[in-house]
């Protein structure tokens, strides 16, 4: 049997890594030492308006609308009035927020906020599927394993046109989560357009209290298959457990499946790419445009593996950000083949921050590079072996994507 294992360095890893509890930074990774009293700074309020070195803002028009609203506004609907002062000034900061155009910059008055953290915490009442602007549209990044959206056919990719009967063509992804997410037991409607069809898809979908599965392994002619579906808190134990599972079994050839997996923490990405890169190699490269100089996080070196390891990574078209960081560095490095479509191609960087006490701005400030300086943002990940899984292939239950990758390390 070959020894795909530095058994050494195996021991002292397991002893620091997984007896330890690991520490969470802001979602997406990292914390940004500019942010803070400071957020501002070079501004300066010039007769009613802003003065910065290229232009003067003139806010007169947003006081005078304000003044109009108290003045002459009158509630209509009994459910809107309620609206506080409040409410005006978090609607002001999400509108200023959506003129950046940008689907990852989002504020969230304390109510969003909380519904994030639950999201990121593992489990939430909705459907189970994750979202974004792909081309314009909004989408289905992936439905999660196990979802009432995986069970009832939404497949990644998929153009949401309505939601509950509203059309979801102008809505950005916060405002589509609202509408998506509701009590359990109760049911939305989505109406998606698929690659390839004409006409939508329409499904009625049960809402339930959503799980995140985190990861799930097996073994399939003499492989170990490592399924891992997320990149939350919970993911950098439960992986660790997952490799010490495949060195017990004594097999050296390991696929480990990102498809559909929507990513997640950087922390996590950069610690699951440490068990097979040596101290110090970037993993991924965090560029800021001219704003600053890139960042470079590198390997901690657990670097456990020989190279007797043999490794294919399937990735899709629901493979995003964090996955896209680990698929990237094993690929370029040589440590594994990639086996499957182009991934999604989320490569900017989000920094979550608290505003007062409840709110949150999750704000894009960077884009992810692989080692070689490929923008992950620019079309994803192209796979060494592309493999497409047809209509047909669904309906008869194969993975061509799976045999693939098995005949490979045949």
């Amino acid at each position: 049997m070959y020894k795909i294992i530095k058994k050494w360095r195996l021991i002292i890893i397991l002893i620091l890594i997984l007896g330890l509890s690991f520490i969470l930074g802001t979602v997406y990774g990292r914390n940004n030492p500019g942010t803070g009293s400071n957020v501002g700074a070079g501004l300066n309020i010039v007769n009613n308006g802003i003065s910065t070195s290229d232009e003067i803002i003139d806010m007169a028009p947003f006081w005078e609308v304000w003044k109009l609203l108290d003045e002459k506004y009158v509630v209509t609907k009994k459910d809107k009035a309620t609206t506080t002062l409040q409410d005006r000034i978090w609607g002001a900061i999400q509108g200023m927020t959506d003129s950046l155009g940008d689907p990852y910059t989002v504020f969230m008055p304390p109510a969003d906020a909380k519904e994030f953290e639950a999201d990121i915490s593992g489990n939430f009442e909705g459907i189970g599927m994750e979202i974004g602007i792909k081309d314009g549209f909004l989408s289905v990044i992936s439905p999660l394993k196990g979802s009432p959206a995986e069970a009832s056919g939404i497949k990644a990719g998929d153009k949401i046109i309505t939601i509950d009967g509203e059309s979801a063509m102008d809505l950005s992804t916060d405002k589509a989560v609202k509408l998506i997410r509701g009590p359990a037991g109760t049911i939305v409607k989505i109406s998606v357009l698929r690659n390839g069809d004409s006409k939508p898809h329409n499904f009625d979908i049960l809402r339930k209290v959503i799980d995140i599965p985190t990861v799930e392994t097996e073994i399939k002619d003499d492989v170990f298959v490592i399924n891992l579906y997320n990149f939350y808190a919970q993911s950098q134990t439960q992986f660790a457990n997952a490799l010490k599972e495949f060195i017990e079994s004594k097999k050296y050839k390991l696929i480990l499946d990102l498809r559909g997996n929507p990513g997640g923490y950087l922390s996590s990405s950069v610690n699951m790419a440490s068990w097979f890169l040596p101290l110090g190699k970037p993993v991924v490269r965090e560029d800021f445009g001219d704003s600053r100089d890139e960042n470079v996080y590198r390997s901690k070196g657990y670097d456990i593996f020989t190279d007797k390891l043999e490794m294919i990574i399937l990735v899709n078209g629901g493979s995003a950000s964090a996955s896209e960081i680990l698929a990237g560095a094993l690929q370029e490095y040589g440590i594994a083949k990639l086996v499957g479509t182009k991934t999604y191609g989320k490569g900017s960087v989000q920094e979550l921050v608290s505003i007062g006490d409840d709110a949150s701005l999750k704000v894009t400030i960077a884009k992810w590079l692989t080692p070689n300086g490929i923008s992950i943002s620019d079309g994803g990940l192209t796979p060494d072996y592309e493999v497409k899984i047809s209509e047909d292939d669904l309906k008869a239950e194969k993975d061509t994507q799976m045999e693939k990758a098995l005949e490979l390390l045949k």
